[in-house]
């Protein structure tokens, strides 16, 4: 059983980052008017268990917060993975 905790906690904790990853280079794309990462490809990593991060990054780096898909979805999906995360954990 520990095996399968610190595989889910490490695959959570890397599909986080890349999240936060793309929302920081999607932010600085924009800036510089370069080609962008596809809101799509944004949404999939949210909901492959990235939406933590993802939301995280949506707020560090003030990106996409006036999209309303963005910015109602994402922290419900987070919240939803959160609370799933936290149910495996405890029933692992």
């Amino acid at each position: 059983m520990d095996a399968i905790i610190s595989i889910i906690y490490w695959y959570v904790l890397f599909i986080n980052m890349i999240g936060l990853y793309i929302m920081k280079t999607d932010k600085q794309r924009a800036r510089k008017q370069k080609y962008r990462i596809k809101e799509n490809t944004i949404w999939k990593i949210s909901f492959l268990g990235g939406a933590i991060g993802t939301f995280l990054g949506m707020r560090m780096f003030r990106h996409k917060t006036k999209h309303k898909s963005f910015a109602w979805g994402l922290p419900l999906l987070a919240v939803a993975e959160s609370l799933l995360f936290l149910w495996i954990y405890q029933v692992i």
